[in-house]
């Protein structure tokens, strides 16, 4: 009743037949997410996003998202501003790797790079049990490089505001001091991981982007493609499934020899040929599905602060709390950062932060 009525006072607002009250458009702007002050423009501002968002189904980028991936994308520049800051007057050199390659260089060459700086041998997933426990400690690894990593569902700690994942998969906004990757927590965990090498990839070709990667396929253009390719060599060696698939086809065995998803071995299949589109499209169609009926079989429950940790970024949060401790950011400031205030962000940052 409440939603209608509001309806009705909107079109008489815009008809001119009738005025909001100062309370009415601050109810008004809390509902659609935007500022106060925007209701006194005489007309909208342009709000364009700082990278290109490419989607899969047009083979274009755009400028234009939705108000949710938008502000999360402003939550994600405005950390980058202030730790950018916070890390030259800290004198941080820059990250050398950062734009390292460019579009012409080979996804190998590339690929060998991103191990080297990660310190990580080709067979590096082999040596843990699960590829959940493969995806949490090639973050760390990332982390430790230097670069930000966030994995977030919502905006900010909004549940009210949830990140289409048929929209937006991921983004990285790239820098040479703190370059940031964000991971849709909202996606299939099977997935994220071919998410977040492809999104770092883009930071040792120094360019910034967001994507869908429906069914986990690029755009059609070079940069992506590119990307696409180097997250599926580093996650899934060429020569290694070759050998092992004149042996088994099975996607539940090759995946745990690899400590990927079977959908990421599945798309690796597809690179290299093995099999064809539709037959990967099926798989994928279904695995997804599986997945999101075991999803919702489950307890959507957690530690809120877990939560928080990949939300934030634990290197991200250490910086915030050392500024902090250093009287170089006020808590206010420090509460704005993470999402997290009062006891809150007191809790996490002394039960929590460290492992």
């Amino acid at each position: 009743k409440n939603i209608i009525d509001s309806n009705i006072f909107i079109v008489k607002w815009i008809k001119g037949e009738k005025f909001p009250t100062v309370k009415q458009l601050e109810d008004f702007t809390h509902k659609v997410h935007v500022p106060f002050g925007y209701m006194f423009l005489q007309k909208p501002p342009e709000e364009n996003i700082p990278l290109p968002f490419f989607r899969t189904a047009n083979n274009q980028a755009t400028n234009k998202v939705s108000l949710n991936v938008f502000h999360t994308i402003q939550i994600i520049q405005d950390r980058q501003n202030w730790l950018t800051e916070y890390l030259q007057e800290l004198d941080f050199p820059n990250l050398k790797f950062v734009g390292k390659f460019n579009v012409n260089d080979s996804y190998n060459t590339i690929v060998d790079d991103i191990r080297n700086t990660l310190k990580l041998e080709v067979n590096w997933a082999t040596k843990h049990n699960t590829w959940e426990e493969a995806l949490d400690f090639i973050t760390h690894q990332i982390e430790d490089a230097g670069i930000i990593v966030t994995y977030n569902g919502i905006v900010g700690t909004n549940t009210r505001r949830p990140i289409d994942v048929n929209e937006c998969r991921g983004f990285v906004l790239v820098d040479k001091k703190a370059p940031f990757l964000f991971v849709n927590a909202a996606d299939a965990k099977a997935a994220q991981i071919f998410t977040l090498i492809h999104e770092l990839a883009h930071v040792w070709l120094g360019e910034s982007a967001g994507f869908d990667n429906q069914n986990l396929i690029p755009a059609d253009d070079p940069i992506e493609k590119l990307c696409d390719q180097v997250a599926a060599e580093f996650l899934v060696p060429q020569t290694y499934l070759i050998e092992k698939w004149k042996t088994t086809q099975d996607f539940k065995y090759l995946s745990r020899i690899f400590k990927v998803s079977q959908i990421v071995v599945a798309r690796r299949a597809l690179d290299l040929k093995l099999i064809n589109k539709t037959d990967f499209l099926n798989f994928y169609n279904q695995y997804i599905q599986e997945v999101k009926d075991k999803k919702d079989s489950q307890d959507s429950g957690g530690n809120f602060y877990f939560t928080a940790r990949k939300r934030v970024s634990l290197r991200f949060a250490s910086f915030v709390n050392n500024a902090v401790k250093e009287n170089k950011l006020l808590y206010r400031e420090a509460y704005k950062l993470t999402n997290l205030k009062g006891d809150t962000y007191n809790k996490f940052v002394t039960e929590y932060l460290f492992r």
